[in-house]
């Protein structure tokens, strides 16, 4: 029951962050530039969740990202997937207790999606790849991202750790104390 509680509180996640990246981000963003917080979702739940759900997550909200965006179908989910997994192997090699890991891994992880994503958009439509402007605009994204995470990582960490305990249980040798 707890586990299937936790994956309507990840859907609702999701439909909040949409909501925020279509409506409130597209009023208060930088220069244009509006935060990806689909990466950290991602993140998030593979960091959190583990047992490849993230990147499980990370592919089905790449569908249905890729399904109303309508860029082409595919890209985001495997990139959103990749950043899912990535954040279990995170997950097994680094402390999830500090908030400059957390943001450590969020910058690695958007620099990842943005540049991939770049990559497969210079590919796929044959355009002249301007090298400065993508600079920017990541470096204002990192950054925007950044802040969201500075503010919000008591609440993240919270809902993150009971996620964490319905999926994975705690697991405490006992017989060493």
């Amino acid at each position: 029951m707890r586990k299937f509680k936790v994956i309507i509180i990840i859907l609702l996640m999701f439909f909040l962050i949409y909501f925020l990246q279509s409506n409130f981000f597209s009023w208060f963003n930088i220069g244009g530039i509006m935060p990806n917080l689909f990466i950290f979702l991602s993140l998030f739940i593979g960091l959190f969740v583990g047992n490849k759900m993230g990147g499980i997550f990370g592919i089905i909200f790449g569908l249905i990202l890729d399904f109303a965006i309508g860029n082409g179908i595919g890209f985001t989910s495997v990139f959103l997937g990749v950043i899912g997994l990535l954040g279990e192997y995170f997950d097994k090699n680094f402390s999830k207790d500090s908030r400059v890991t957390i943001i450590l891994m969020l910058v690695g992880s958007t620099i990842l999606y943005e540049v991939a994503t770049y990559l497969v958009k210079i590919f796929v439509s044959g355009a002249e790849p301007e090298v400065l402007t993508f600079i920017l605009t990541l470096f204002v994204e990192i950054i925007f991202n950044t802040l969201l995470i500075i503010i919000f990582y008591p609440l993240i960490r919270k809902l993150g750790y009971y996620m964490e305990d319905s999926f994975k249980g705690k697991k405490i040798l006992t017989r060493y104390f």
